[in-house]
């Protein structure tokens, strides 16, 4: 039975794991980047590695908006690009970096001029608000350079060059933790800074990764041939009209799950410096452990995006059904990595018995809730919105975030003063829930929808 609903053309395999090693590599080396800043601060205490992880919560949001763009770009521009349609490819890449550099400007503004108010949002704990500051003041420059890199990696993904992802994290680990090393202890006659180091270094990575991927685009690419004006100028206005008809969406259900995060970072934030810096840990190390899920999602959207805009509907079918499968085993394989290292990970960090319990605990929750994770995130996001039912993804997490995940969290930690990490647990039901609506509405198959326009295809 499940032998027919297997692709049998190996070339689709290889092709699915040529464009998920790359994105799946560049996961794990920037959530690297993440680790080595959690080992490392951690070893200042709790409350400096609380403060980066409040602190982080600004960014957390810009980091998801500007995704989102990245995921409306990829959306539109796959098909096009399976069409052939260079020039709307580049028109969408420009739309897309316009909306990045604006939001990454409006984050910095209010991180720059109100750090303390924005911060209050999050905690109420002065110590905690006080050492997010520190960390916050620097760490908001490398807003506007993060929109930038992302930007151009978006828009070399939707022409399937993924390598140069990989490359730019690499660079980022290496810069980012040599400078961790010299900034925050004071290393090699530098002064040590502590916290402030920390941002220091991870600003630097960011202005030489945009730098980085700046060459990269006006030297090195041969599909594009990106240019200044193509990012800075005028949008063809039906493609406009396309990428707010189809992206708004997309952004949306962004929006809402940056609120759903803001709203878990609040919850989170009044449990207590053990459980927020524990919550820390736990988010980095579940991270570079799902990797392998977040590349195959990424290339799924590639690859379905693409078929679609070649009106190879027989195949996407095909190719939903197989990649179904893939995502099953590839959940239920980062659960049991994660549930059998966890112990063995958590002995890296310096840190109390309370905060490594609340990290234990809350692993263990992940190692079950990452099943859900790589079934449902891959088939919504990998298949149906990639596919062109871009509205669906929204209404679903909508329904979910404030219909379940918050009020059973709110109840959970405030009615019933429940251990944090059944609090947490709540915070995450949402990824065993969605699968039943997954497999639903990935098997009907009336996602399918072309979202390219024939007269500007014809025009270019």
């Amino acid at each position: 039975m499940a032998a027919a609903w297997l692709v049998k053309d190996k070339t689709f395999y290889k092709r699915l794991f040529l464009l998920a090693l790359p994105i799946a590599l560049q996961n794990i080396i920037t959530y690297s980047v993440g680790l080595a800043d959690n080992i490392m601060v951690g070893s200042l205490g709790e409350l400096s590695l609380s403060g980066v992880y409040m602190a982080n919560q600004v960014m957390t949001i810009l980091q998801m908006l500007v995704k989102g763009l990245g995921t409306c770009c990829a959306v539109l521009s796959t098909q096009y690009w399976g069409k052939r349609d260079i020039s709307s490819v580049k028109n969408i890449v420009g739309i897309t970096f316009k909306f990045a550099f604006g939001l990454a400007l409006l984050f910095f503004a209010l991180a720059f001029f109100f750090p303390r108010q924005v911060l209050s949002l999050y905690t109420n704990e002065s110590a905690v608000i006080d050492e997010a500051f520190k960390y916050l003041q620097i760490i908001c420059f490398s807003y506007i350079f993060f929109a930038i890199t992302e930007s151009l990696i978006a828009s070399m993904r939707c022409v399937e060059t993924v390598r140069i992802g990989t490359m730019v994290s690499l660079s980022t680990l290496i810069i980012n933790v040599s400078l961790n090393w010299v900034l925050i202890f004071g290393n090699l006659g530098a002064p040590a800074l502590g916290i402030r180091g920390a941002a220091i270094a991870t600003l630097i990575a960011r202005i030489i990764e945009t730098l980085i991927m700046v060459f990269y685009v006006k030297r090195i690419d041969k599909k594009l041939h990106l240019k200044v004006k193509d990012l800075f100028g005028s949008a063809n206005k039906l493609l406009l009209k396309d990428f707010f008809h189809y992206g708004i969406p997309i952004l949306a259900g962004d929006l809402i799950w940056s609120l759903n995060m803001t709203a878990q970072g609040m919850i989170i934030g009044r449990l207590g410096s053990n459980a927020i810096a524990a919550i820390s840990i736990a988010n980095v190390v579940f991270s570079m452990v799902s990797f392998g899920v977040y590349g195959i999602a990424n290339a799924t959207s590639i690859i379905i995006g693409k078929t679609v805009g070649e009106e190879k509907y027989d195949l996407v079918k095909m190719y939903a059904k197989t990649l179904q499968i893939i995502f099953l085993i590839g959940g239920a394989v980062t659960g049991l990595i994660l549930f059998t290292l966890k112990d063995i990970i958590l002995l890296i960090y310096d840190l109390d018995s309370a905060t490594l319990g609340y990290a234990r605990q809350f692993l263990t929750v992940l190692s079950v809730t990452v099943v859900g994770t790589g079934y449902q995130m891959s088939a919504l996001t990998g298949i149906v919105r990639a596919g062109g039912a871009t509205h669906f993804v929204f209404v679903n997490d909508t329904i979910f975030v404030w219909g379940v995940v918050i009020p059973s969290a709110l109840l959970a930690a405030f009615v019933f003063k429940a251990e944090p990490w059944i609090v947490f647990a709540c915070l995450k039901c949402d990824q065993i829930l969605k699968c039943f609506v997954a497999i639903v509405k990935v098997n009907r198959f009336k996602w399918i929808k072309k979202l390219t326009r024939d007269e500007l295809t014809a025009k270019s």
